[in-house]
Order: C-alpha cells, then structure tokens, then sequence
C-alpha cells in the first residue's frame, strides 16, 4: 500500500461523547478519501479519573445522573449515533487509562507484524462497547475480549503492558498533547501541528482542510484553509 499523502493525528479519550460522534466523521473521511489520508489514533487525558471529575464538575449528589442528561441532549442532534441510557448510570469506568493502555498495546502489535487494522477496529469496538451497551470499558477483561475480536493478539499485547512498553507509549501521547496544547477531545491535528480542529467539528470543515492541504499548495499558491 503506498503511503498517504496526508497524514492526520486524532487525540481522543475513548470515554469521551463528541469522539464516539467524531467517530462517524473519522471514518466518512476514510471513505471519501482513501489511501490519501491516514489517521493516527493517539490518546489525551480527558476521563483518567472519573470519580474526581465527573462529581466536581456536575455536582456531588447528581452528577452522574446530570452527565448523563448532558450526553443524551449532545445525541440527540445525532440520530445515527447509539446512546445506552445506562451510560454513567449504571455503568461508570473509573478511568479511560486501563483502556488507552491495552489500546496502545494493541498498536504496537500492529506495529510488530500484527493483522493490519487491528489497533484502529479495536478503538472503534471499544467506544462502541461503552456508548451503545454500557459496557465497563476499564475492566481488563472487557478491553481483552473487545481486542481479540477485533483481530488483536491478546498475549503479545499483554506482554507488552507486562513490560511497560503500553504505558510508555501512553505516557508519551499525553505528554505530546500537553505540548502541542491539545484543548481537548476530540482534536484533528493537520499540517505539522499548524492546524487543530477541536470539538464538535462538522465533517464539511474537516473534509474543507483535507482537500486543500491534498492540494499541495506551493510556496505561489497559498492554501486558502
């Protein structure tokens, strides 16, 4: 397969709402686009601490119950996308980290001569699992059960979060968002880190600034982006 012309960096926090939505721009894009474009799938530190956050920010007595209203009313305006009632209800992960983990784990199989879009398949299963069958995504073994069958070889991934190597990479993803100044999840980072394109992005103004850095401008011919 040829390399892609661009190159896309996606950060995201797999317990995040406007990911598992971008999730649908993510891969429209793929379609439209093809092998010109390649997203990187890297991880920012949204839901490490679920218990500490989600209480200090919608409140100590109804937090979980007002989150949960929050992410129905986001849904809503996206009909295509599935929301289990019970997500933050009666299944709260307490952290997205055991998941970035055995996620990054799976992408150094990859990387090691593993199933090719495997580490990506198994992304996508893993939100899926949370947001539309509130499934507790931070059990080691939803997140074993969930890599596999998206094609993961489970034992080598677990030696590498056996030798820290997962959590190394881990760390390095959240230590480059904080360079990069990452605002948040989801962040489309194009162009060297010139162009960031965070939050509830519509697909048209990611499909606007794809074609045009495909257009290769020269230094005549700025990009319009």
């Amino acid at each position: 397969m040829p390399d892609p012309k661009l190159s896309i960096t996606y950060f995201s926090d797999v317990l995040c709402v406007w990911a598992w939505i971008a999730q649908l721009r993510v891969d429209e894009a793929q379609n439209n686009f093809g092998t010109s474009i390649q997203f990187e799938d890297r991880f920012c530190n949204v839901f490490g601490d679920t218990e500490r956050k989600i209480p200090a920010a919608w409140g100590a007595a109804d937090g979980y119950e007002r989150f949960n209203a929050h992410l129905a009313h986001a849904a809503a305006g996206f009909p295509e996308v599935q929301l289990n009632p019970d997500v933050w209800i009666k299944c709260r992960p307490r952290s997205s980290l055991g998941a970035h983990v055995y996620l990054k784990a799976a992408t150094l199989v990859e990387r090691d001569g593993g199933q090719p879009g495997s580490a990506a398949k198994a992304l996508r299963a893993m939100r899926h699992a949370f947001f539309a069958y509130a499934e507790d995504i931070s059990a080691l073994a939803v997140q074993r059960r969930i890599c596999a069958a998206s094609g993961v070889d489970t034992e080598m991934a677990e030696s590498f979060i056996a030798s820290g190597a997962a959590q190394a990479a881990i760390v390095s993803d959240y230590a480059d968002a904080d360079a990069m100044k990452i605002q948040g999840s989801p962040t489309f980072v194009l162009n060297g880190g010139r162009q960031k394109l965070y939050g509830n992005v519509g697909y048209r103004i990611l499909e606007a600034n794809i074609q045009e850095l495909l257009r290769e401008p020269t230094g005549g011919q700025a990009s319009w982006c």
